[in-house]
């Protein structure tokens, strides 16, 4: 099981690590490594969080994900993705911010930088728009029920992830982001708002009980398998979501190379264990195992965005939100074991009465 799920895995890294020393020596190799690292730390949360929306996805689309999702996640997202928001901040060419980035390495982290408070607006508002429709979400397993019950009881008003985000987004461009910033940031977080309803929106619609036989089909857990379009926009909401996670770990990954090659390998082998990570929780049924687990990763997540909004004016180390996030996910698997040894000695206390009785 592990060598199936993680086979694809286990190859990138040996192409990824080559390839490192090959274009770069021994030292390169060792970067390639630290930055696989990097990335796997800092995205747990996000493999939680796919696997939630994996295990909603046919066969196909699961497999779309871990082919061309994966080229997207390491070229697109790692290596394309900052390059173009260079290009659009600096009013570069693409090309000449593809020159820049190779023989200009620190102006070009420079440049990213100086875009970095628009990609924060952006992804965080996604993200924190995500947190807040699930943390509003009707559900019977609570975590943290002396935050999540009151929390849910409030989330009846209509539109309330709306209200809350856009008035946190009204407060961070005018309190915490710089006058330079300011336009930018409420426009790219608007459009992290807008992105988040209409591709989870499109996801929603094309994903419902009433689809046809030919148009959805049902997996071992009796849960209604999203194909065609149903299949694309979730696909769509997954590749979002990564880039969402994807930009802090490329600004992070400065701090150990400059080099934007060995950055879209590291990142790319450990974007890969992700990958492979959300598919072995959905084959192994984990999220239902663990009953906590996607809890703690959501609050992760609703911490992660507003860190990235602090982060618009104030610098945050990517150890910082990523330490907060593996704490979370960390203390809901600990109080997920918790409960399942309950429950079982619980189970196993019912036998023995039942047998008693006989």
């Amino acid at each position: 099981m592990i060598f199936r799920t993680f086979g694809w895995s286990f190859a990138i890294t040996v192409v990824g690590l080559i390839a490192g020393f090959l274009y770069g020596g021994a030292s390169a190799l060792a970067v390639v490594a630290i930055l696989a690292v990097l990335e796997i730390s800092l995205s747990f949360d996000n493999a939680v969080v796919n696997a939630k929306v994996l295990q909603r996805m046919s066969p196909f689309w699961q497999k779309i994900f871990l082919t061309i999702g994966i080229a997207i996640a390491v070229f697109g997202m790692r290596l394309v993705f900052p390059i173009v928001v260079v290009a659009l901040t600096a009013q570069m060419s693409p090309w000449a911010t593809l020159d820049m980035a190779f023989n200009e390495p620190d102006r070009y982290h420079a440049e990213m930088e100086f875009a970095y408070p628009m990609i924060a607006a952006f992804g965080g508002m996604f993200l924190m728009m995500l947190f807040l429709n699930w943390v509003f979400e009707d559900r019977d397993i609570h975590w943290l029920a002396w935050l999540e019950k009151p929390l849910l009881r409030i989330g009846k008003l209509e539109q309330l992830p709306v209200v809350i985000a856009g008035a946190t987004l009204a407060c961070v461009g005018t309190w915490v982001a710089d006058d330079a910033h300011r336009t930018n940031v409420l426009i790219a977080g608007l459009l992290g708002i807008v992105t988040y309803i209409l591709v989870n929106g499109l996801g929603e619609l094309f994903n419902n009980p009433e689809l046809t036989e030919e148009e959805s089909s049902k997996g071992p857990n009796g849960l209604v398998l999203a194909t065609g379009k149903a299949g694309f926009f979730l696909f769509l909401y997954l590749e979002v979501l990564d880039a969402s996670f994807s930009f802090d770990g490329v600004i992070g990954a400065f701090a150990i190379s400059t080099d934007p090659i060995i950055i879209a390998i590291g990142l790319g082998v450990g974007a890969m264990y992700i990958r492979s990570m959300t598919v072995f929780l959905v084959r192994q049924g984990t999220l239902s195992e663990f009953k906590y687990l996607e809890h703690g990763a959501h609050w992760a997540i609703g911490a992660l965005a507003v860190c990235m909004m602090i982060s618009i004016g104030h610098h945050l180390s990517e150890w910082i939100t990523g330490g907060i996030g593996a704490g979370l996910i960390i203390l809901a698997l600990i109080s997920s074991i918790i409960l399942r040894k309950r429950d079982g000695v619980a189970a196993s206390d019912a036998e023995e009465l039942e047998s008693s009785r006989l």
